[in-house]
């Protein structure tokens, strides 16, 4: 298709393509200007006819590329209006907190095999349980101390270790 045929092309199509995105904006209440995806659709077609992509039927993949540019707006422009942390799954946690917690979990697991099962658990006792020295103390009946440098111990080793180069 040379660039005139292309020309002429728009030209009978443009409106049916304006059409479309119009109903996008309408029933999404899409933000972007539906002149601009018509505009993207017909550089997009134009590109995939340079690079000799076989088309069968040209208009109805001009319709197509609207629909999916037009779609795509409008999703985008949905999931930034929505706080991430408001999208909530299965336990009332949002998919990026309950990522991130498996993820520190997995990586607790990997440094806490190199230490000892007591750095472990005080580790446990003080970090995830959020108990104190004195709690630990008169839970282990350890000195205050003993549990102080143990934990102090056990996490200079897991810093170095995660200094390591991969």
């Amino acid at each position: 298709m040379t660039r005139q045929e292309f020309d002429s092309f728009t030209v009978s199509v443009r409106n049916k393509l304006l059409a479309l995105a119009w109903r996008y904006k309408a029933s999404g209440g899409m933000d972007e200007d539906p002149e601009d995806i018509v505009q993207e659709s017909l550089l997009t077609l134009w590109r995939l006819i340079t690079e000799g992509y076989p088309i069968r039927d040209i208009e109805a993949i001009a319709v197509k590329i609207t629909k999916n540019i037009a779609a795509a707006t409008l999703r985008r422009q949905k999931t930034n209006s929505i706080p991430v942390t408001d999208i909530d799954v299965e336990g009332g946690v949002s998919a990026t907190e309950l990522t991130d917690e498996q993820d520190r979990a997995t990586i607790r697991r990997e440094l806490y095999k190199s230490l000892t099962p007591t750095q472990v658990h005080y580790l446990e006792l003080r970090n995830e349980l959020g108990l104190s020295l004195d709690d630990i103390a008169k839970m282990t009946g350890k000195p205050k101390t003993s549990i102080k440098t143990t934990i102090s111990s056990a996490r200079k080793q897991l810093l170095e270790q995660i200094k390591k180069p991969i």
